[in-house]
């Protein structure tokens, strides 16, 4: 007769450290996720952080690009200014770096910055000119892209 209140007494016993052992793992298993978004959110920082400290130094590149004189194109100066560029853009691709497209695409404030507008016939601002590129990382912008904007009818 005593017995059986022993043994009903130890399977409590056990199902409440059972419970108590599945909630600490749960609760550990919390721990290791919520600590994997950090390092996540972490290195995509520091991703982000690195990008755009070289944005500066591309953006001269492609600037003095824009601007070869006439005696100069086909140059092996140029051609390895040029190689330099694709070189980074690769760089930044590998990296899940994407250009913000801009030329012809529909003004979007959460993308673009227009710094000037150009006068046209309707009430769609559409992209017209590129000032300074754009760029987005996992899904985040971490520069706008520098646009000059025109009005056109919607089509």
């Amino acid at each position: 007769m005593s017995k059986k209140p022993v043994v009903v007494e130890l399977q409590q016993k056990i199902d409440e450290l059972t419970e108590a052992l599945q909630r600490e793992r749960a609760d550990a298993e919390n721990i290791r996720r919520r600590h994997e978004q950090q390092i996540s959110g972490l290195k995509n920082l520091v991703k982000s952080q690195v990008v755009l400290d070289l944005l500066p130094a591309i953006d001269n590149l492609e600037r003095a690009l824009k601007h070869v004189p006439k005696e100069l194109e086909g140059n092996d100066y140029v051609k390895g200014v040029e190689g330099t560029v694709k070189q980074f853009d690769k760089v930044l691709s590998d990296l899940g770096v994407e250009k913000i497209k801009t030329i012809g695409e529909v003004f979007d404030p959460a993308l673009h910055e227009a710094v000037g507008m150009e006068d046209g016939d309707g009430d769609l601002e559409v992209i017209c000119e590129e000032l300074q590129s754009g760029y987005i990382v996992d899904g985040e912008v971490i520069r706008h892209a520098m646009v000059k904007v025109k009005k056109e009818a919607t089509k």
